[in-house]
């Protein structure tokens, strides 16, 4: 099954060239959105973004940059709770967002 967290991973950012190719975004990303090619990562699918920032974290190079917290586990679940977009507003728990909301 594939999900979408945000659309197109709004605040993900990868700079391909700076990338060293050591996958630690790979092995950390808990939804697939990196690939290697070519011994450098690339976005493979950025909508199963959540922006957790665990690759940002773990990338030695620096290479690759996103707003942690914009589309935290909490707003999601509110989201599928209510049967609603995912939610950083008012009840969702998790500090903000950008105007109020995830996507």
């Amino acid at each position: 099954m594939n999900l979408s967290y945000l659309k197109n991973g709004e605040t993900l950012e990868l700079e391909r060239e700076a990338c060293v190719g050591c996958a630690a975004c790979v092995d950390v990303c808990p939804h697939a959105v990196f690939e290697m090619r070519g011994g450098k990562a690339e976005i493979r699918d950025r909508g199963a973004c959540m922006e957790c920032g665990a690759c940002a974290r773990n990338c030695p190079a620096a290479a690759i940059s996103v707003d942690p917290g914009v589309g935290c586990a909490a707003a999601i679940i509110i989201g599928k709770l209510r049967g609603t977009a995912p939610s950083c507003g008012e009840g969702a728990g998790c500090g903000g967002g950008k105007g109020g909301s995830c996507c």
